[in-house]
């Protein structure tokens, strides 16, 4: 019943960001800045065919509207040492609003949990989980997941490479 209603709380969120006026010199915007946030002003209202007071006016829409969430820098994880990546499958014992509830927020404390998605399938959740190694990973399981009473199953699926992973949505 938790997953129903979660499924439809998302498609009406869904259908509600797409309702937001985005017009192509928006879209340019957004593409161009997923491709490099740091671009300057300047740079940015050259590329998209603004003036610069124009482009910045949109550029601070777009914040404003919450369609540019946030900006940050790509890093190498095998250069910081967190070479694992491992994709946690989670099935929870009940769903009740209690054990959901419970269970997010425990996720939300752990900084190795990269992504979350509550899923429909064999799984409630899905993790992607960075650990430095197969030990730290283990110490995750045992100190964070198993300990969490609300969890009927876990199974981990770790990643051997990786052949692509882009954070661009693909915006038309």
């Amino acid at each position: 019943m938790i997953k129903v209603g979660f499924i439809y709380a998302f498609l009406e969120h869904s259908f509600a960001a797409r309702e937001v006026g985005v017009d192509k010199t928006d879209k340019k915007i957004l593409k161009a800045l997923q491709q490099d946030g740091r671009i300057s002003n300047q740079a940015l209202a050259d590329q998209v065919g603004l003036s610069p007071a124009a482009c910045w006016r949109r550029v601070r829409a777009l914040e404003d509207e919450n369609l540019i969430t946030g900006y940050s820098a790509h890093l190498n994880r095998e250069k910081l040492n967190l070479s694992l990546c491992a994709f946690v499958h989670i099935s929870l014992a009940r769903h009740v609003k209690e054990s959901t509830t419970s269970f997010e927020e425990a996720i939300l404390q752990r900084p190795e949990v990269l992504e979350c998605f509550a899923t429909t399938g064999d799984a409630d959740f899905i993790l992607r989980v960075v650990t430095e190694g197969i030990q730290s990973l283990d110490r995750f399981l045992e100190e964070c997941l198993f300990a969490l009473p609300q969890i009927a199953q876990v199974r981990s699926h770790i990643a051997l490479r990786e052949l692509k992973l882009e954070t661009a949505l693909p915006i038309n």
